[in-house]
């Protein structure tokens, strides 16, 4: 990102974030029990436990018998062009790009969401608490709450609103989110909560804020993570052009189409794939594809690889290295690995 776009960046948000080489874009205030902070460092904060699905370390999982026709299938191959490849891309940066993140406190009050299409699959609140989303007021009249960048969510694209409640470990996050000012209200095509302390999973069948039935904040690229020094310690969310069924861990369906890789399924970037090339930074991305790989959430484009909306990305280093990797430099790993004994595969 050069210096004039990133000082357009900042002074267009400075309300929310702050810009500089070390700060973090939270408004107003901290992540205190009575705050609202935009993108915050969550590096303290464990997204589920550590034997969730986003969480396994899958680098010694047995590769799928059909990896090979996914990734072609992923590549774009066909008897006329067998040779086709695709590069990854990072659905994510500066705004308006990527999908932000809120941080509530405790007494961020609770606010009624009208679903529609999925509001059988939807939830009302979360559990144990009454109904209704900690959805901050400030989202109706100021962008960069909601992906898209559009003050109150607008009327097109997915729309994400994902809030975290601290003190209660709470995740809350809705799909195609706006704020209907004529009717008073906040809007969504549905709309899922999640206790970060439980590896429930949402009933078969049923979706989410995405199309997989998942949570989506657990398998965001950040920023927090990517400068932590640590290594980050989850998978990633990926999208395909067409997915056909589900397995385990995805509950949803949302395609049929023969050849394609099911919801749910893994990909992982192969072990022997070098990444000394690369900034520290993005070898500790990289490295999280090997270790954790990344899970197919939505229908979209091939190999577009979710992340955050934040300032701090530079995508004049995220997409070149990005894009230097293709398809095949992943592998797909046994459909439905990880489930427990019992599960639906």
């Amino acid at each position: 990102m050069n210096a004039l776009r990133a000082a357009t960046l900042c002074l267009g948000l400075a309300t929310l974030a702050g810009c500089g080489s070390g700060a973090s874009p939270t408004a107003p205030g901290g992540a205190g029990a009575d705050s609202v902070a935009l993108v915050p460092d969550l590096t303290d904060l464990p997204l589920f436990p550590v034997d969730n699905w986003w969480n396994l370390d899958i680098s010694s999982a047995p590769v799928d018998p059909g990896s090979a026709a996914f990734i072609d299938f992923v590549s774009g191959r066909t008897p006329g062009n067998p040779t086709a490849t695709r590069s990854m891309h990072p659905d994510f940066g500066p705004p308006p790009f990527g999908i932000p993140y809120v941080a509530v406190g405790a007494n961020q009050p609770l606010v009624p969401v009208a679903f529609s299409p999925y509001g059988s699959q939807s939830d009302a609140g979360a559990p144990g608490r009454p109904a209704g989303y900690p959805i901050p007021a400030i989202a109706r009249t100021q962008a960069g709450y909601i992906e898209g960048a559009v003050a109150g969510g607008g009327s097109s694209g997915d729309r994400h609103l994902l809030i975290v409640d601290r003190s209660r470990r709470l995740l809350f996050e809705t799909w195609a989110t706006r704020w209907n000012s004529s009717a008073a209200r906040w809007e969504a095509g549905s709309g899922a909560t999640f206790d970060l302390s439980s590896n429930a999973r949402r009933p078969d069948g049923w979706t989410s804020a995405d199309a997989a039935g998942l949570a989506i904040l657990p398998g965001l690229v950040r920023w927090d993570e990517s400068v932590s020094g640590a290594a980050i310690g989850h998978a990633f969310r990926v999208t395909v052009r067409a997915t056909n069924g589900s397995v385990w861990p995805a509950s949803h369906v949302a395609g049929n189409t023969a050849g394609a890789l099911p919801m749910g399924a893994r990909l992982r970037l192969k072990p022997g794939v070098d990444l000394s090339g690369f900034t520290p930074q993005v070898q500790r991305i990289f490295q999280a594809m090997k270790t954790h790989g990344l899970i197919v959430a939505d229908n979209g484009s091939d190999l577009f690889v979710s992340g955050t909306m934040d300032a701090r990305w530079n995508n004049d280093v995220l997409n070149p290295a990005f894009a230097s990797l293709t398809a095949d430099d992943f592998e797909v790993v046994q459909l439905g690995w990880g489930a427990p004994t019992g599960a639906r595969k």
